[in-house]
């Protein structure tokens, strides 16, 4: 079967990009949106932030170039929307604009890793999850490794009503999902949340790791193989 993508509805699907609003609210100054066919540029001719509007244009650019060094530079664009926008807007525009490029998909489940800071610290943590859940299920091997190791760092930080809800939930989509890919992925997740989980949810995600092991597909098998070490672990570590 041919591996998601994307969106992870369907391989080769495209969602259409939510528009990503870049001028900034004020009383005599209605938002405008950045988005063909309105340029970024010219909205910011005249403004100080006309550098991080054209990287927000760059972003949707054909030029695989430019778009790796907007993507390179996130955090310049987060940091002059701000985290609460930077929530709003610029992670679910990331996510329903995710590039088939690998190199381009690579740089941004990298970024994403060191992005907890940009979004608000980690109270906000879990908005990263959406788009780095999407990564961890594409085809390309070292784009899914990447954002599993992301997907670890940001773990570190959840907090732990956020890690048990939001975290877990995400191990189980993975987990289950149709594409093997995303089993793949999962088998790197569960020792970073497993002590800090209830006695009840490390139950469970013993029992779903261990499915992972006997799964179908060889390299869903040789990925739990790999990770095995690790959640041994921590089990151990937690006198279970």
């Amino acid at each position: 079967a041919t591996p998601r993508r994307r969106c992870g509805c369907r391989p080769g699907h495209r969602r259409r990009a939510r528009r990503l609003t870049s001028t900034p609210r004020c009383a005599d100054r209605s938002p405008q949106r950045i988005g063909t066919p309105v340029a970024a540029a010219e909205l910011y001719m005249a403004n100080e932030l006309y550098p991080v509007a054209i990287l927000i244009d760059e972003l949707k650019n054909e030029d695989i170039q430019l778009r790796l060094n907007s993507i390179r530079r996130l955090s310049t664009i987060a940091v002059a929307l701000g985290p609460q926008r930077s929530r709003d807007e610029l992670i679910p525009f990331l996510n329903e604009s995710i590039d088939d490029e690998d190199e381009v998909l690579l740089a941004l489940a990298e970024e994403l890793g060191n992005f907890v800071e940009y979004v608000g610290g980690p109270a906000y943590a879990r908005v990263l999850l959406m788009p780095l859940e999407t990564l961890a299920a594409v085809e390309e091997t070292v784009v899914r490794d990447k954002a599993v190791e992301s997907l670890n760092k940001v773990a570190e930080q959840l907090a732990p009503e956020h890690l048990l809800h939001d975290f877990v939930a995400l191990i189980r989509r993975l987990a289950q999902g149709d594409w093997f890919t995303s089993r793949i992925s999962a088998c790197g997740l569960f020792a970073v949340a497993y002590a800090r989980l209830p006695a009840a949810t490390k139950a469970e995600m013993r029992t779903a790791f261990a499915q992972l092991s006997r799964d179908d597909t060889p390299m869903v098998r040789r990925a739990a193989s790999a990770n095995l070490g690790k959640l041994a672990a921590v089990v151990y570590k937690a006198g279970e």
